[in-house]
């Protein structure tokens, strides 16, 4: 399919990605971060798309005012996959938690045993705000339909290279809101095992490295230290 310009004309040359669609549809994502001013000593010169699929590898150049006064001309690649949220179900009555097990090939290939992680539930926003995001992902990946959620906190969890920011949270669930089988979504190639621990265990699985994804650990050490499970949970 030949693109269409504005004006109604053949678009046949250009860039997928840049002037032309992507395969998602997508224009000028060598454009992100050219019009960012709110740091007075940083200024972007320049960015590059170097690599575009399901998400994208930019390449910027930009002037950084070091400490002392001096400027220098920097890199740095960021690889963008948009926002994402992330949920901790918690039965507090049964001192249970709802997490997740599924394969994770980047952990696999860099020296994880079987690539198969146990995580919190967690997908990216595609365009929802997080709490209808965190609602869609407990629906897909665990079968719950959640009543009260809270919001815990933002947080850059790979702040030197990827752009994504996690919003997490926590919610009540009762074995009678487990009403899907959850797995996530064949059509996306996803295969997640459900699993329902007690909250005490997360933690020793943390200490023997049976737990070691970040998000996952993070939201765990909350639900222990401010969290349902805390003092003054």
């Amino acid at each position: 399919m030949t693109p269409i310009s504005p004006d109604g004309g053949r678009v046949t040359g250009g860039r997928p990605g840049i002037e032309l669609p992507d395969h998602r549809g997508r224009t000028g994502l060598n454009r992100a971060g050219r019009d960012l001013d709110r740091n007075p000593g940083v200024v972007v010169r320049d960015v590059e798309l170097t690599s575009q699929g399901w998400h994208v590898l930019r390449r910027t150049t930009f002037d950084y005012r070091r400490r002392d006064g001096r400027w220098e001309t920097q890199q740095r690649e960021t690889y963008d996959r948009g926002n994402g949220a992330v949920l901790l179900p918690y039965d507090l009555n049964r001192g249970q938690v709802l997490l997740t097990r599924q394969f994770r090939y980047p952990a696999y290939v860099n020296d994880h045993p079987d690539g198969m992680l146990v995580e919190a539930a967690a997908g990216l926003l595609d365009g929802d705000d997080p709490l209808a995001a965190v609602r869609r992902e407990a629906a897909e990946e665990l079968g719950v339909a959640l009543g009260l959620v809270d919001h815990v906190l933002d947080a850059y969890l790979s702040p030197g290279s990827v752009t994504e920011r996690l919003h997490f949270f926590a919610a009540p669930y009762t074995p009678a809101d487990r009403t899907g089988r959850g797995g996530g979504l064949a059509e996306e190639g996803e295969d997640i095992e459900v699993l329902e621990i007690p909250f005490a265990e997360t933690l020793a699985m943390i200490r023997d490295g049976r737990i070691v994804d970040g998000k996952t650990i993070l939201l765990l050490h909350w639900a222990a230290l401010e969290g349902p499970f805390g003092p003054a949970g």
